[in-house]
């Protein structure tokens, strides 16, 4: 934190007028993080910009009595004397109110969980890596203000559980837990989060997701396997980034980004959704105008082709500093093994000097099968230690090519049911990746270059 929180005071020839908002297409971090800094600074007027997430309207609409917000036509803009912005620090982002960028005595507060550096210059501000701003403003009021309503910590539940996939996104941290803790120890409503969390997903969407998967494209670039779909929308459509997440999964893809462009309007929105670290999701947007997180993101953009934002995205990944992690990183060599002759005991004896649980069966250069320590299970006779090992092997091979990424052979791994993939390249064997290899990725383990 820099400066002094209580920054609102009365100014030389009296009070400015004070508010608090966000950023356009508001979610429920957004809502709740405006409302949570007005139960900090209840002289500051909420203001919410006019586009809301569509469960975001949903939720306010019927709790009109408990949460009251400005509407951006509401205020004089000359009357501002002093701002507190919250859940994002780009003046673009602000929507009817980036004019103020013009404003030279401003006062600003911000907070924000966004460390991607922005242009808006605070006089005081809070930001730090969590998973959703309204953690931080929570966290403030644990300390001010205890005692919240049930409404009140259910509506900040949801901006925490939307921002941090109910802590499961990988930019959850244990503050937000701690949030979360003392939420649900101030009554928050479970039943009303899993309402109004809810995808959007009916047989509008459907059609939209089905028009995607007729022409889509799919490319590698910088190690990533990329996906890209462009469709003309009429009107306001909800649910699109729940589609987009469908998308991707069905391509089967590190990353997918779809342009809905409405032809009329000639606005389009973007969106992106991401599965692997190291491709920011929420960087990309953000050149394009909009913002979000490394998983996540979205932009709205006008006078733009479908074509000439597909070029942008693939430049920027092409020039990304980080490349995905590719199981060629990964993977051990030169690879240990034994002939397809070898007797059961024999393996029994290479298994216990190598220290390892499976090992590939090659007969030349030609992969025959793995064998691993369930294998022994099979025997029922002790003399069957002599037989040989392809009496026993697995010969059903699953392998993966150097180039495929960690999650790519994670998934071959649940879907079989197997501990370890041979890597392959042009026929031949040069890698074994591990199930062991792949939790280390996981979970940060692995040595610093």
């Amino acid at each position: 934190m820099q400066g002094n929180i209580n920054f609102f005071a009365s100014q030389e020839g009296g009070l400015a007028v004070k508010i608090i908002t966000t950023h356009k297409n508001t979610d429920f971090d957004g809502v709740a993080s405006v409302f949570a800094a007005s139960l900090l600074h209840p002289e500051a007027q909420p203001v919410l910009p006019r586009s809301l997430n569509p469960n975001v309207q949903a939720f306010l609409s019927i709790h009109k009595d408990h949460f009251s917000f400005k509407h951006p036509k509401d205020i004089a803009l000359d009357d501002i004397g002093e701002l507190v912005v919250v859940d994002a620090n780009s003046w673009s982002r602000l929507d009817d109110l980036s004019s103020l960028a013009e404003k030279t005595s401003l006062i600003i507060h911000l907070w924000d969980h966004h460390m991607e550096p922005g242009d808006i210059e605070a006089d005081w501000s809070c930001s730090r890596p969590v998973g959703a701003t309204t953690t931080l403003i929570v966290g403030q009021l644990q300390e001010e203000k205890p005692g919240l309503s049930p409404i009140q910590a259910t509506l900040f539940l949801a901006g925490i559980y939307e921002d941090t996939g109910n802590l499961t996104f990988p930019g959850t941290v244990p503050e937000d837990a701690s949030a979360v803790a003392f939420l649900l120890g101030q009554q928050a409503d479970l039943n009303i989060i899993r309402s109004f969390l809810r995808p959007v997903y009916g047989p509008k969407q459907k059609d939209i997701l089905f028009e995607m998967l007729k022409n889509p494209t799919r490319v590698k670039v910088n190690g990533y396997k990329v996906s890209f779909s462009a469709l003309d929308i009429q009107g306001h459509t909800p649910g699109l980034a729940v589609v987009v997440a469908m998308y991707q999964d069905i391509m089967n893809v590190d990353a997918s980004f779809a342009v809905f462009r409405d032809p009329k309007t000639n606005r389009a929105m973007v969106i992106g959704r991401s599965s692997v670290d190291g491709l920011d999701i929420g960087a990309i947007m953000r050149s394009l105008g909009g913002g979000g997180h490394p998983n996540a993101g979205s932009a709205i953009v006008k006078g733009r082709h479908p074509d000439a934002l597909h070029e942008q995205i693939m430049m920027f990944i092409k020039g990304h500093k980080q490349a995905a992690v590719q199981i060629s990183d990964l993977m051990s060599f030169p690879v240990s093994y034994v002939p397809s002759t070898a007797t059961m005991k024999q393996v029994a004896l290479v298994l216990r000097q190598k220290g390892c649980t499976g090992l590939p069966v090659l007969d030349g250069d030609t992969l025959m099968g793995i064998i691993s320590r369930r294998d022994f299970k099979k025997m029922r006779k002790p003399d069957q230690l002599e037989l040989p090992v392809k009496a026993f092997m697995s010969d059903r091979i699953i392998t993966v090519a150097p180039e495929s990424s960690v999650v790519q052979a994670a998934k071959l791994m649940v879907k079989h049911d197997i501990g370890r993939l041979p890597v392959m390249k042009d026929g031949a064997l040069i890698g074994i990746v591990t199930r062991s290899d792949a939790m280390r990725y996981y979970y940060d383990l692995l040595p610093p270059d």
